[in-house]
This record gives C-alpha cells, sequence and structure tokens, in this order.
C-alpha cells in the first residue's frame, strides 16, 4: 500500500479506520456485530502499527534509531499497561464506553498524523522480502511475542490459581508489566544505539524467557510481582531488536519488511492459548516451552 500513496496518509486513513470500527463494537446489538467490529479493529492496527514503524526509520538518522525506537517502545508498553485499567474502568459503567474512548484517541491520532512523510521512490517488490534478514528478524519477532503473551497470560492465570488473587490486585500485576516497560523504554534505545542492537536485544530477550520461565515456578506473590518487573523491562528492548532487523533487512520496501515481521508477531500472539491444556497439567511445564520458544529468539537474533 505505501508504495503507491504516501505512508503519512495511509497510517492517517488507518487510525480513522480504526475509529470507525471502534464505533461499530460501541454500537453493536449482538456477537456477529461486535466480533466483525474486534475483526475491523485488527485489520486498521495492521497498518498503524508497521507504518509508524518506518516512518520512524525514514525521519531518524542511523545513529538515533536505537533511541526512537526505545521511545515508541516505550509508549507502546504504557498503552499495554493502562489500557487494561481505562478499559476495566469504562466497563464497570458500560463497556461501550470503552470503545467510544478508544475512537477518541485514534480521531487525535488522525488528526496528529504527519501527511509529508513518504516511503522511498519506486514501486517496492514483493520478491525483495523473499530474503534471509527478513526471515531471521520474523523469527525472532514469533518467539519474543510468545515470550511476552505467554507471560501474561501465565501471570493472570498462577495469581488467581495459586494465590487467589482477586481481579483488581492481579490487574495491577500485569500492569506492572506496561509500567516497567514504560520507564526503561528510552534506556533501551541508548543501550541499543552504545552497545548494538544486536548485542542490547539478545540480553532483553533472554531476560524476557527467564522471566517467562520464573512466573510458572513462582513460590510467592512478590516473586511473581518481580518476574513480571523485570520481563516488563526487558520489553521495549526486544521490540527495538525487532524492529531495527526488519527495517535493516530489505532497505528497498521497508513498510513492506516490517509489515511481514509485525504479523508473525502477531501470530505469536494468537497461538499462545493453545499451551493451556499444558497448564491445566502443569503450570511448570507451561512456562517452560513458552520460555524456551521465547529464548530460542535470542539464538535466532546473533
Amino acid at each position: 500500500v505505501s508504495g503507491r500513496w504516501r505512508l503519512g496518509p495511509v497510517v492517517r486513513l488507518s487510525f480513522l479506520a480504526y475509529a470507525a470500527a471502534s464505533l461499530v463494537c460501541a454500537l453493536a446489538g449482538g456477537p456477529a456485530v461486535f466480533l466483525l467490529g474486534r475483526g475491523l479493529q485488527g485489520a486498521s492496527n495492521a497498518f498503524t502499527t508497521p507504518l509508524l514503524v518506518t516512518m520512524i526509520g525514514l525521519l531518524v538518522p542511523a545513529d538515533q534509531l536505537g533511541r526512537a525506537l526505545g521511545s515508541y517502545a516505550s509508549f507502546t508498553a504504557a498503552g499495554q499497561a493502562f489500557a487494561p485499567l481505562v478499559g476495566g474502568a469504562a466497563a464497570g459503567v458500560d463497556y461501550r464506553w470503552a470503545f467510544v474512548a478508544v475512537a477518541a484517541v485514534a480521531l487525535g491520532l488522525a488528526a496528529l498524523t504527519r501527511a509529508d512523510v513518504d516511503a522511498p521512490a519506486g514501486r517496492p517488490r514483493w520478491r525483495d522480502l523473499a530474503n534471509v534478514a527478513l526471515a531471521r528478524a520474523s523469527g525472532v519477532a514469533f518467539a519474543a511475542q510468545v515470550g511476552t503473551t505467554g507471560l501474561l497470560l501465565l501471570a493472570a492465570l498462577v495469581a488467581t490459581d495459586r494465590f487467589g488473587m482477586p481481579p483488581a490486585p492481579r490487574g495491577l500485576v500485569i500492569a506492572g508489566f506496561g509500567v516497567a516497560g514504560f520507564l526503561s523504554g528510552r534506556w533501551s534505545g541508548r543501550g541499543a544505539d552504545r552497545f548494538g542492537v544486536v548485542r542490547a536485544g539478545v540480553v532483553s530477550v533472554t531476560v524476557l524467557a527467564l522471566g517467562t520461565a520464573a512466573v510458572g515456578v513462582a513460590p510467592a506473590p512478590a516473586l511473581l510481582v518481580a518476574a513480571v518487573l523485570l520481563a516488563g523491562a526487558a520489553a521495549p528492548a526486544t521490540r527495538v531488536l525487532v524492529n531495527s532487523l526488519a527495517l535493516q533487512s530489505t532497505p528497498s520496501n521497508r513498510a513492506g519488511a516490517t509489515s511481514m515481521a509485525l504479523a508473525v508477531q502477531f501470530l505469536g500472539a494468537a497461538l499462545v492459548p493453545t499451551v493451556l491444556p499444558l497448564y491445566d497439567a502443569s503450570p511448570t511445564a507451561a512456562a517452560a516451552v513458552l520460555g524456551a520458544i521465547c529464548l530460542s529468539g535470542s539464538l535466532l537474533a546473533r
């Protein structure tokens, strides 16, 4: 898409589509329409996320790219942290208000999006995406997202099943992941610029993997919280790694490469619930499997 139209207008249109999809969810009178709205939200987000990363790659000098991507990851983590709290508060009144609020935010972002950002001249070719570097970036994206989504899912389950936490404390535990990421994001980017994206990213993916595995064996709530916070602090550097590898893999089609890597990342998130039967048999084993998959990302990134 970005090869035919300017990046800025495409991102703006995607935000407008997301706002419309959110209103469909808010006004849905039944599950079919509601699911349609959710699907449209996901389709719209598939445009905004990779193209925003591409815009950062175009606007920021190479020696400052890590810091910029770290800041982007920081705000992504903040959204991940506070969205459940805002959504939960809205649901306490009427869940529809959560979607109205999201629609309002999307409209605001559409208004703020720069329209003068464009991809390099020339129509990108799909065949350029068939390269080893992009496959590597996609593999790292998949593994890291399995770790992130798996940790959050397991943390919520362990907090309930093992420690009997009610919804509010459980929500705070999960929100801690995003808060830690928000606080560490900019430092993660600086570390990537100073020590190298791959070196910093390998360390962060390893920490994320260990945190995921630790959730399964946490014997006390305090240790569960510590594992979530440690993994959350490492998460932004993994995003910097994935986005940097994707941007660098295919200079002739950065938007396509980032879209491909993030599509595989979304696949990783979607497959995590398949571990639930294993969790029923052994939370420790489920956490170990998810942690091992995540750890494979550090091996691919080397």
